[in-house]
């Protein structure tokens, strides 16, 4: 009994083991999409946390910013008709898109990466898309609804999708309803809403359907409507209630589309070849043995002609400005005389007032003479004394050093 224990025991611990190895084998996952109908893969961040080890402290929620980078295999990008999205490291990713009948037939393979921003370990997981047919494809008629009050990855919730596709479905009453495509608002060219009132960016819905569109659909192609839409006006819609409790649809900017009518454009477009560059031989470098080479045109090109006309324009400039001055008498003699003696008296008294202020001993002007009392008539002494420093004094003022100096009698009364 011991022995078919202790065989047990080692049998049990081998088979967990092996659960171990094959949760870690990085195993391919299939899905099967249809061309021309809406897919939408989310990445979980639960579903990558088992490669990663967990906190060192047990009963810890692990709670990792993770980050997902995918591309398809041999190649840096993603296909066309794929995108991704993911918020921020602590939320999920979205892989969406919607495949076209040209990629049916050959799987597609998609390799996701996960980083952990906390280990900075990776796990790596491949994707393998398998598209299929559908049997009616595509559907004639296509709609397309732009909705304010969503942004992409909230529309990508099968919920939220699905009610939606339930309140289209119950306006247009079709057999055959099916979401074609999911696009952000910003990848037609809108803008980042500021983050303030809860502001969505919009996302653009586009449904088909096997059936005409109803005539709640076709309200918005009446004149009335699209001249409400032209003045910026919401335009009134019958059906607009239906949808107003969850979505908040701009129906000015809905796209009504019947690929019935419209004209095939076949363009010719070369092929996209193998992406390899030809076979051309082995690459001849050139010979060491340079060829000698006269570098005297190349000097007068480079030298000889800018000298040259630099020194044309310097003779040209002496000329003028040395061998063609007029001269003083030649000026004076152009000139009015009665400009020249308001010039001669203006330099005349330049140089009076010059000379006066490098010689302090002199006489001053007549004009600076000692003025006398309006009552009594006595001359007023003067203001400065001799000691002052008479270089600041102004011109007007009187002065005590006059070598003649005037005497002005007093006024006398009248009965002497």
């Amino acid at each position: 009994c011991a022995c078919l224990l202790c065989h047990y025991l080692v049998s049990q611990s081998l088979a967990l083991t092996m659960v171990t190895i094959l949760s870690k084998s990085h195993a391919d996952r299939n899905v099967y999409p249809s061309a021309g109908v809406l897919f939408v893969h989310v990445l979980e961040r639960e579903y990558f946390k088992g490669e990663f080890p967990p906190y060192p402290k047990a009963g810890d929620s692990s709670n990792d910013p993770i980050t997902f980078n995918t591309n398809l295999k041999g190649y840096p990008d993603r296909p066309g008709w794929l995108r991704y999205i993911q918020r921020t490291p602590h939320s999920d990713g979205v892989l969406y898109g919607s495949p076209a009948s040209e990629h049916m037939g050959k799987p597609t393979i998609i390799e996701i990466t996960a980083y952990n921003k906390r280990t900075f370990e990776t796990a790596r997981h491949n994707l393998v898309i398998n598209i299929m047919s559908i049997e009616e494809f595509p559907l004639p008629y296509q709609a397309e609804f732009f909705i304010k009050n969503m942004n992409v990855e909230e529309m990508l919730a099968s919920e939220v999708l699905g009610d939606f596709l339930g309140a289209v479905k119950n306006v247009w009453q079709p057999e055959r309803l099916n979401a074609i495509n999911i696009t952000s608002a910003l990848d037609r060219g809108g803008r980042v809403p500021l983050p303030i009132n809860d502001l969505k960016e919009g996302v653009y819905v586009m449904v088909g359907a096997d059936v005409q569109f109803s005539s709640c659909l076709r309200e918005v192609e009446t004149p009335q409507n699209q001249l409400r839409c032209s003045q910026e006006m919401e335009p009134v819609i019958s059906c607009d209630k239906k949808f107003r409790a969850q979505f908040h649809i701009d129906w000015c900017k809905i796209s009504l589309v019947d690929i019935t009518k419209v004209v095939p454009v076949h363009s010719n477009r070369p092929d996209a070849g193998t992406g390899v560059l030809p076979d051309i031989g082995e690459y001849n470098p050139p010979s060491e043995s340079l060829k000698n080479r006269d570098y005297f045109a190349d000097f007068l090109i480079t030298l000889a002609v800018p000298s040259a006309v630099a020194m044309v324009l310097f003779i040209i400039l002496a000329y003028s400005m040395c061998c063609r001055r007029e001269g003083v008498q030649k000026r004076n003699m152009q000139t009015p005389d009665i400009q020249l003696v308001h010039h001669s008296s203006i330099q005349k008294s330049t140089k009076e007032l010059r000379s006066m202020s490098k010689n302090r001993e002199i006489s001053w002007p007549l004009s600076t003479l000692p003025v006398f009392h309006p009552v009594s008539g006595e001359v007023v002494p003067p203001i400065h004394p001799d000691n002052y420093e008479t270089t600041s004094m102004p011109l007007m003022q009187t002065q005590t050093n006059l070598q003649n100096q005037i005497q002005i009698p007093q006024q006398q009364s009248s009965g002497k």
